[in-house]
């Protein structure tokens, strides 16, 4: 298919990228620091991932405001939530909701808006974009349609916990939200128990009792704290075993939002050789040589390759008394 062509100059490329004119209709960029104004540019096209605070409104980057109050349009998950924050620093950028029920009629016409050279801002209602809020679908399809993302890191209700948990922070392993029913629940938990790694949960102030009590179930009394309300008046930690938080939960009417840090399962005792061979030997009866490794192995801890090599031998032994003691 031809087109015609136009008398119009293809601009250099130098330019092709460049931002547009500064719209007539679009409120002046700035915020409010303090009593200060301070006037910002409008910020390079593209889609910019913003953390915001997760409870103290002054928990907010500087970058992060000038970033909000440059843009032209700011993508979050409520409206009235945002606006909170933007009425903090006297921010004026327009807002349209970006969440989990409107996000595939709302995608496109963010991706329009950026295909357009756009500025769009992505916040949540608290903290990180993505950390179990929406957004990935948008990020991954900027990205695919060749649009930058930029992220502007800042609070984290996952992190800040762990900073306060008093717990291992070498390895840990964010699961967000239990689901809410019992049963599936509890079979999440059990998923769970074997992570080599400090467990970091979000949960709501209603299901916290019952969390705490099913946890203590299935860990056992491991050392837990719950973080309530972090940055916020009414911050709360507590730390203790599981059934003991449990206890204390159990009955109270609780509210606010919750970060679950939970201590690391202990490692198992590693079983003597003789031990081992037992155990090899009483699953190699029942099951076959992969199967047995690998029932050992998560029994153990023991690698399965160090498994699988006594296991072969443990095989032939068996074999040869096997054949030995055949009728001729």
């Amino acid at each position: 298919m031809t087109t015609k062509q136009s008398d119009a100059r293809v601009p250099p490329m130098s330019t092709v990228n460049a931002t547009p004119p500064e719209r007539k209709d679009r409120p002046q960029r700035r915020y409010l620091l303090g009593s200060h104004p301070v006037d910002v540019g409008r910020i390079a096209p593209g889609l910019h991932v913003v953390a915001t605070p997760i409870g103290n409104l002054g928990d907010i980057t500087l970058r992060a405001l000038a970033t909000l109050a440059g843009a032209d349009l700011i993508a979050c998950e409520d409206t009235r939530v945002t606006r909170k924050l933007l009425d903090r620093y006297a921010i004026a950028t327009p807002l349209t909701p970006y969440h989990d029920h409107n996000a595939a009629a709302a995608r496109p016409k963010l991706l329009r808006r950026l295909a357009e050279g756009a500025t769009v801002a992505l916040v949540s209602d608290a903290g990180t974009p993505l950390v179990s809020d929406p957004g990935f679908k948008l990020v991954r399809a900027a990205q695919e349609a060749g649009h930058a993302v930029t992220t502007l890191p800042g609070a984290s209700a996952a992190l800040a916990a762990l900073t306060v948990a008093g717990l291992p922070t070498d390895q840990f392993f964010f699961a967000g939200f239990l689901p809410p029913k019992q049963a599936a629940r509890r079979a999440r938990i059990a998923e769970l128990a074997r992570i080599p790694a400090t467990l970091v949960l979000f949960e709501t102030g209603p299901r916290i009792a019952a969390t705490l009590a099913d946890l203590a179930a299935e860990f056992g009394n491991r050392e837990t704290a719950v973080c309530r309300e972090l940055t916020k008046i009414h911050e709360e930690i507590r730390r203790g075993e599981l059934a003991t938080l449990a206890q204390s939960y159990a009955g109270s009417e609780v509210r606010g939002e919750i970060v679950l840090v939970i201590a690391p399962p202990i490692a198992p005792a590693r079983p003597s050789a003789d031990d081992m061979d037992t155990l090899l030997r009483q699953a190699l009866a029942r099951v076959s040589l992969k199967d047995a490794v690998g029932e050992v192995a998560v029994a153990t801890g023991v690698p399965r390759r160090e498994l699988y090599q006594r296991a072969l031998v443990l095989a032939k032994e068996e074999s040869r008394e096997t054949n030995h003691g055949a009728p001729r």
